[in-house]
């Protein structure tokens, strides 16, 4: 009965956030001067034919009864159509998402990873030197611009790493192998710069859980019995180290698909990033909504997630 509650009272508040974000949505860019009439689609056109265009899109309706439209067309599931090229905004958006998606999961495993090392080693020799070079290179890491790294990248990996584009559009062999090897190859320096602008936040979380985990009396204990250090870690300390790791994890997987804008634009890597770039420049409005809305489920959908694998590893929230 309680975990039907929470799950009931989960859904309606992720309900409350996401009409709140559609509403912010819709007004936020209709705050910034101009329009897609004469901004980006006809930007020399007569008035008469902007007129036109602006009836043709909806932009000479009452402000309120634009926003129930979209309300009315987001429920459905329309996200409209693009006003610079008049292809359906979901179309855009399924194409340029499942660009993102490798390329937030590849930086997401990789910094989990790095971190996991690092974190261990840390908590491990704490105080000492592995501790301070290991916790001091991921703050670096985390402080630095990601469009900079990206460009430092770029610089010292390009003559063995490709540092453009998804795939090379000059590719001989047109096997599925070769494509997928050739996407691989130009995944590296983009997801790479992910993973070491991420990781240090992971770093920095886990190590902390894992100091005072094995600071815990049960540990010593443990320790104390003549348990393998190996199995006292990785039975006892990591587990519970790991609750507020992945509730981090969850988070930034949730941000990471808007994260990535700045990373796609310095290696041309034609995502969500690149189509929310060229709407901006474009004034397109439903474009700009779609993206918005769907960082914003992505957002809630990993929150929920977390939330039920963090219940799954630690017994007591279930009785909460």
């Amino acid at each position: 009965m309680l975990a039907v509650r929470y799950a009931l009272v989960r859904l309606l508040g992720a309900v409350a956030v996401i009409w709140g974000a559609t509403s912010f949505n819709f007004l936020l860019f209709r705050l910034a001067p101009g329009d897609a009439a004469n901004v980006a689609i006809v930007a020399n056109a007569s008035p008469e034919l902007q007129r036109q265009l602006r009836a043709q899109f909806g932009l000479d309706d009452p402000l309120w009864l634009q926003y129930l439209k979209y309300l009315g067309q987001t429920a459905r599931g329309n996200l409209g159509v693009s006003f610079s090229n008049q292809e359906p905004v979901s179309h855009i958006l399924r194409a340029a998402i499942l660009h993102t998606l490798p390329l937030a999961l590849a930086g997401v495993v990789l910094a989990l990873l790095l971190a996991l090392i690092s974190g261990l080693v840390s908590a491990w020799w704490h105080g000492r030197l592995a501790d301070h070079m290991f916790r001091g290179s991921a703050l670096v890491l985390y402080a630095l611009p990601a469009q900079w790294l990206g460009i430092l990248m770029i610089f010292a990996f390009s003559s063995w790493l490709p540092s453009g584009g998804m795939s090379d559009p000059f590719l001989l062999d047109t096997s599925w192998w070769a494509h997928a090897t050739d996407v691989a190859r130009h995944l590296v320096l983009p997801a790479v710069t992910l993973a070491l602008t991420t990781y240090g936040a992971f770093t920095v979380v886990l190590r902390s859980s894992m100091i005072s985990a094995l600071s815990e009396e049960y540990m010593v204990t443990a320790l104390a019995k003549g348990l393998p250090t190996r199995v006292v870690v990785r039975r006892h300390a990591l587990r519970n180290a790991l609750l507020p790791t992945v509730n981090l994890i969850g988070l930034t997987l949730g941000t990471m698909v808007g994260g990535v804008i700045l990373i796609e634009s310095v290696f041309s890597w034609p995502g969500i990033g690149q189509a929310v770039y060229s709407a901006v420049s474009r004034r397109d409005y439903p474009v700009l909504q779609g993206a918005f809305l769907l960082l914003t489920l992505s957002v809630i959908s990993s929150s929920l997630v977390v939330d039920v694998v963090c219940r799954a590893l630690d017994p007591r929230t279930r009785r909460a």
